[in-house]
């Protein structure tokens, strides 16, 4: 699970030293494995992340398209 003061941009920023880390080729196997894992579950992270942005970006522009829908129309003073 996710740590409570890991936030999107630190949990990026640790995945991207990790791919770094691993493109150098200067680890062992076993090491590299313990990498990748713990870049599995940062990916992990970071998707729980943008899932919950997305459902509460989803969530505000329901509600505005909602109002939009309020029935009037401007017909138009002609």
């Amino acid at each position: 699970m996710t740590e409570p003061s890991l936030t999107f941009e630190a949990a990026m920023a640790r995945l991207e030293e990790i791919v770094a880390d691993l493109e150098s080729g200067k680890l062992s196997l076993e090491d590299s494995l313990k990498k990748f894992e713990e870049g599995v579950t940062l990916g992990k992270t970071c998707r729980e992340f943008l899932d919950r942005a997305d459902v509460r970006i989803r969530s505000l522009t329901e509600d505005t398209d909602t109002d939009d829908d309020s029935g009037e129309t401007d017909a138009g003073d002609d």
